[in-house]
């Protein structure tokens, strides 16, 4: 029941572009407006469309459908190969236009926006006025085929569920006298945070749908989800703000930055595999030093494909089989593993392996290269491995450049020296005119790909 003394008054605007990508082609392009258009990373029959435009979306094209797919359910279909740094553009210049209506308080991705309401702004005829001027902002500041549905709500965690439940173009309002009876049509995956996974956990506790979840009561919740987090949705789907607006609760320091690759199939071999991961190293460590931080942890996961006779063959070994205890060293791994069997979103059948090194706190390339080197010496042979489809290297425990030890900084051979003066000629000339030997057939591989939680940022004159 919603709380009869709590006023009914908007406190957050979630603000979700619409099939934003693809609306932004659209912009560019007139020719593509009003037809069906779709974003793909890989022109290849094999890719995914990643962006859909809602006249697409109708043929039941959508984010995840294969190329091949997309182009069976309407030959006409106009697909265009993504550029994220036009989506990053405009999405920095959609946030200046809406920060002209309103402050934004949050950017949760490249096609979402928060804000804040302030004093009357919450009073909901005000937030309504306030959510058109930004709908308006955005087309006579940026283009007239970007829409966005706007979600106006008491906390941040209903705003952002009000923002899909129209679209597009929406506006919808989720006041505290209306909660929470006005969410009970809702799936259980249609809150923040319930996935596949946590679908399937709350079925099998016996929660199947939203009105059986909502007659919990507090203690319920906590018991549901085993941990606080049951208590804080107790109280936003019930339009209360508990301090955290919906949001995880974070230090608000970044932990970890890196990128990963599906490889080209020239480079599906061990040699190949490991030049593209050298080359995502290379990024990694540059993006490190422009971002002002030391990582103290490098991870690293390959992906290996498999035919019907493999998955037949690994399908019978006990689970047993598929984990292994690292090597101790000064740099060592702190952990290696291969995980199960698993379905690729390409389609492919795979099977995987990840290791860590952990290391005093390093910045320069050579020292993070030599922690990949220990890990990758550790990667399983073998014809169940010959097969290499994607690498990733993440870089984690971020540590500020502000919260170093000046004594830390003193690196042997001037490692941090050479680092420096490769960003200085790769920033003026291009991100892989200077690099190490390892990473040459790899070079041009590897681009940076489309964000969709995190906005690319630019570097010299490229983008990361």
């Amino acid at each position: 029941m919603a709380d009869p003394a709590q006023p009914d008054l908007f406190t957050h605007l979630h603000i979700d572009l619409n099939s934003f990508f693809a609306s932004v082609e659209q912009q560019l392009h007139p020719e593509y407006r009003g037809k069906p258009t779709a974003v793909t990373a890989t022109m290849a029959d094999t890719g995914t469309i990643i962006a859909a435009s809602y006249e697409a979306k109708a043929l039941k094209i959508k984010t995840g459908t294969k190329v091949a797919e997309a182009k069976l359910l309407c030959p006409g279909i106009i697909l265009v190969n993504g550029a994220h740094e036009t989506y990053a553009d405009y999405s920095h210049r959609i946030t200046a236009a809406v920060a002209n209506v309103c402050p934004v308080a949050h950017t949760p991705s490249i096609d979402e926006m928060v804000c804040e309401l302030m004093g009357r702004e919450r009073q909901p005829p005000n937030a309504r006025k306030i959510s058109l001027a930004i709908k308006q902002a955005i087309k006579d500041d940026v283009g007239e085929t970007l829409n966005c549905s706007i979600g106006m709500a008491p906390n941040r965690y209903l705003a952002k569920i009000a923002s899909d439940m129209q679209k597009p173009d929406g506006l919808i309002g989720l006041l505290p006298s209306q909660l929470p009876r006005a969410i009970a049509h809702l799936e259980l995956r249609d809150l923040p945070g319930v996935g596949a996974r946590t679908e399937a956990r709350l079925n099998a506790k016996g929660i199947h749908t939203m009105p059986q979840l909502l007659a919990l009561d507090r203690n319920g919740m906590h018991a549901l989800w085993d941990s606080v987090w049951g208590d804080r949705l107790y109280h936003w789907l019930r339009g209360a703000d508990t301090g955290d607006d919906g949001a995880p609760v974070t230090d608000g320091v970044q932990k970890s930055l890196g990128h990963s690759h599906v490889l080209a199939p020239e480079h599906r071999t061990p040699e190949g595999s490991w030049a593209v991961a050298h080359k995502l190293l290379h990024k990694a460590a540059m993006r490190l030093r422009m971002e002002h931080f030391y990582t103290t942890s490098l991870s690293v996961t390959i992906k290996y494909s498999l035919s019907r006779e493999q998955i037949q063959k690994l399908s019978s070994r006990p689970e047993s089989a598929f984990f292994a205890d690292a090597v101790e060293g000064p740099a060592s791994p702190a952990r290696t593993r291969t995980p199960k069997i698993k379905k690729h979103s390409s389609g492919i059948t795979q099977t995987g392996w990840g290791m860590e090194a952990r290391f005093r706190p390093a910045q320069d390339t050579l020292s993070l290269l030599e922690a990949l080197q220990g890990c990758w010496k550790h990667a399983p042979t073998g014809p169940d491995h010959a097969r290499p489809f994607f690498v990733g290297v993440t870089l984690r425990n971020l540590i500020p450049e502000a919260d170093m030890q000046a004594t830390l900084f003193e690196e042997p051979g001037n490692r941090n020296q050479l680092s420096a003066t490769m960003d200085k000629l790769n920033l003026k000339y291009g991100h892989s005119t200077l690099h190490f030997a390892g990473m040459l057939p790899a070079r041009d591989s590897a681009p940076t790909r489309i964000a969709f939680t995190q906005i690319p940022v630019q570097y010299g004159h490229e983008w990361m």
